[in-house]
């Protein structure tokens, strides 16, 4: 495997901690064929906590040489933001992961992209190159932090593939966040069918986030059967993420993103931390035209407490258990089929896996029933909604024989 050496000083004052990393970060391989297990670390160039953990795992790794089915890649991010602890240079990372984007940055020379867009096509080069060389099966973490205080809980687009995978967590996880940012880079990696979803340990600055990483990253191995329990403090990891979420061990998904338009003036009342409840009409924050108040009861999900960002804040609410079997077995007799039956309703294209609904006469097809039967919605106008399937794309019988599947 050929790895790009691209040398960056990693530090935080706040975290004290200080690493020099490159492209990447680290490569394992075991004696057994299993599992490729692929991190990344420091998308956001201001979240450099995830960097530090998988620094250390690989540190436990090379010298402890533990035995380990598959193999184990971290990724670094944005490397030129990660050197001068911001967020991004001139584009965020992490929106910038659509077909249409990635194909003009790969028809555009070097020297005409932005900097941001250049860490964008050679970590790209790194996923198509892994994909094209290994079997498999496939597993694609992304590590963050929050600017808010938080607990740590996982970011999932809802498929039954990737529910089933990351049900052995001990955190919450939250549903449905694809349907309100476009170009997530582990959203582009779940349209190609594998396991991705997102890890948010705490906040940016907070040493329990390190921390909060490595446990993950350990459960993560033994989840998917890279490695024995028996070879790592299992316990230890398990109870690191479980203590945190002894009242919040739930499904959660977003009802709502405050969308920021006043940019650098937008203001986030202070003290606001993940999960706490809110109700509608409670003041959360400040834009020159005015006070932003909730318009809806939930739980406030990711208040934006950071210079950089489109995202103020997001709502959720708990999802039932009984909406979560239902969609399971919707799901599993492929209920969408007969939608197109409906007035208002067809298939967005021949392979049957994207819906577009009139809204004047299938006003009636709100998005919980879309969503019991695995579709999201990618855009929606004042006449037509267009909702794409996320278990079209699942690569489900590559996972047939991992040891989580029952």
């Amino acid at each position: 495997m050929s790895l790009p050496l691209i040398m960056t000083q990693v530090h935080s004052k706040a975290l004290k901690r200080s690493v020099t990393v490159d492209r990447i970060l680290g490569h394992y391989r075991g004696s057994k064929p299993g599992p490729v297990l692929v991190f990344f670390g420091g998308i956001h160039g201001n979240e450099p906590a995830g960097v530090f953990a998988l620094h250390r795992v690989f540190e436990f790794l090379n010298s402890t040489a533990p035995e380990f089915a598959g193999e184990i890649i971290a990724i670094t991010g944005n490397l030129s933001a990660l050197q001068l602890g911001v967020r991004y240079q001139r584009v965020d990372l992490n929106r910038e992961w659509t077909r249409s984007n990635l194909e003009k940055i790969d028809q555009s020379a070097p020297n005409d992209l932005l900097e941001d867009q250049q860490e964008l096509m050679e970590i790209n080069q790194i996923l198509q190159k892994l994909t094209l060389s290994r079997k498999g099966p496939f597993y694609f973490f992304d590590l963050h932090t929050t600017s808010s205080e938080t607990i740590p809980f996982l970011t999932v687009n809802d498929s039954l593939l990737i529910r089933e995978f990351t049900y052995q967590y001990p955190a919450p996880i939250i549903l449905g966040i694809e349907e309100y940012l476009d170009g997530p880079l582990l959203s582009y990696v779940n349209e190609l069918g594998y396991v991705a979803f997102g890890f948010e340990g705490g906040q940016h600055d907070e040493l329990a986030s390190i921390a909060n990483r490595q446990a993950f990253i350990y459960l993560s191995m033994v989840f998917t059967g890279a490695i024995d329990k028996a070879n790592i403090n299992y316990k230890k990891y398990h109870h690191t993420l479980a203590k945190h979420n002894r009242r919040l061990r739930s499904i959660c998904e977003i009802i709502h993103r405050h969308l920021v338009t006043c940019r650098n003036d937008f203001e986030m009342l202070p003290g606001f931390t993940n999960f706490q409840p809110i109700h509608k009409g409670q003041h959360l924050a400040n834009c020159p035209s005015g006070p932003i108040n909730d318009p809806k009861d939930g739980k406030i999900f990711m208040p934006l407490y950071q210079g950089k960002g489109d995202d103020g804040y997001f709502i959720i609410r708990p999802v039932p258990k009984l909406f979560m079997t239902l969609s399971a077995w919707a799901r599993h007799i492929r209920m969408d089929r007969f939608l197109p039956l409906l007035p208002g309703v067809e298939w967005a294209n021949g392979n049957k896996d994207e819906l577009v609904v009139d809204l004047k006469t299938a006003r009636f097809l709100a998005r919980p029933l879309l969503h019991l039967m695995g579709y999201r919605s990618k855009w929606m106008d004042e006449t037509h909604l267009r909702a794409k399937n996320r278990e079209a794309a699942s690569r489900t019988e590559e996972y047939l024989s991992s040891p989580w599947m029952n």
